[in-house]
């Protein structure tokens, strides 16, 4: 994917995020993004859309077996979390400084 055309997204790693849509649908409990995959527009989120996935013995995993892990839900599914306000919000990004900054839309806080 060129550069020109990257899509811009508002969740960055390490973030809190609710999910708002699917299996693991739950508004009021925020869970951390572990990984965030631009190309594809997909996040990696701390408990939620867990797969079984089967392994074959390895160097490091001698035993193999089924290994429970978290597989990407798309980005469009969470929403980022307001701890001011304890709820989802929308975002906008400022400049500040020649920085961007992203504010929340309901209680007006800077996210760190």
């Amino acid at each position: 994917m060129s550069n020109r055309f990257k899509p811009k997204y508002n969740i960055k790693k390490g973030d809190k995020v609710v999910v708002i849509a699917g299996d693991d649908k739950d508004l009021k409990k925020p869970r951390t993004v572990l990984q965030v995959i631009i190309d594809k527009g997909r996040v990696v989120v701390e408990g939620v859309n867990i797969v079984s996935k089967h392994t074959k013995p390895s160097a490091t995993n001698t035993k193999g077996g089924i290994v429970k892990v978290e597989a990407p839900i798309h980005i469009s599914n969470v929403q980022l979390w307001d701890a001011k306000t304890g709820a989802a919000a929308r975002i906008k990004r400022t400049r500040d400084n020649g920085k961007l900054v992203r504010i929340s839309k309901k209680s007006g806080e800077a996210i760190k």
